[in-house]
């Protein structure tokens, strides 16, 4: 198994054996993982092979789990950081009244105090975020009349309003139109300049593009400190066939035809 790569670089988290479960059902298992300031680190693997719960561990939404998890700031560990977070899907009720401008500004209240009130800086913060989502025109739509692509991006301001120390993306591309999907890129290369990123795909060719390190989660965790890796790599962590075909500016993944 690949090991992590030695990082001089501000550690941000470090997770150590980890073993995660569901319903008493091992999905994780002997993860070791550090992710440093400023990474740009994309997880990829097959469907069910723990993506989505290694993030969730991550985060504090799941606690099911033997192992550590320790958060650092500075180099000193710290009980907190400021997480921003897009879920692959998404819970919001479009039914209820709310815009979209009060949806991206409810991402504040992670640095707020419940007493401190959003103050006419914070305001500011929400309408350059509006701009850099290209939803200026969309900022007093109620959610419920959103597309699924208008939504995404309203979620994904949300997620980046509080200038996160990590920002985690599960499936950020998911209901994205195309138009929007190539500045979504180009946005979270800008964003990695504040902040360390973690991209969960199943487009492994996009991934490859975009990110600094690549980790592959099917249980177990294998890390590559780049993105120069071989089919052959992918295959085995895969189990199974893998083309990768460049299309446009954005490549994608093919799994070949087995069984």
């Amino acid at each position: 198994m690949l090991t992590e790569k030695e990082n001089k670089g501000e550690k941000l988290v470090r997770i150590n054996k980890l073993d995660a479960f569901y319903d008493n059902k091992r999905v994780l298992h002997d993860v070791d993982l550090t992710i440093y300031k400023n990474d740009f680190l994309g997880i990829i693997g097959p469907n069910g092979g723990g993506k989505t719960t290694l993030i969730r561990c991550i985060l504090g939404l799941h606690n099911q789990f033997t192992g550590t998890i320790s958060y650092f700031k500075n180099n000193e560990p710290t009980k907190k950081l400021t997480l921003g977070y897009l879920p692959q899907y998404n819970s919001i009720d479009k039914n209820f009244p709310i815009s979209v401008q009060e949806v991206i500004a409810s991402g504040l209240s992670v640095t707020l105090s419940l007493t401190e009130r959003i103050s006419p800086s914070h305001w500011q913060k929400v309408m350059n975020v509006i701009e850099q989502m290209g939803l200026t025109e969309f900022q007093n739509r109620p959610i419920g009349k959103l597309s699924g692509g208008q939504l995404q991006r309203t979620l994904l301001g949300r997620a980046i309003v509080s200038n996160p120390d990590l920002l985690i993306l599960d499936e950020p591309s998911t209901y994205i139109d195309r138009e929007f999907e190539s500045k979504l890129y180009e946005l979270l290369q800008s964003i990695n300049k504040q902040c360390a990123i973690v991209l969960v795909s199943h487009d492994i060719g996009t991934v490859l593009q975009q990110v600094k390190s690549i980790a592959c989660v099917n249980e177990n965790l294998d890390y590559h400190p780049d993105t120069e890796i071989s089919n052959q790599w992918l295959e085995e962590k895969f189990h199974c066939p893998i083309e990768l075909l460049g299309h446009g500016n954005i490549p994608h993944r093919v799994l070949k035809n087995h069984t």
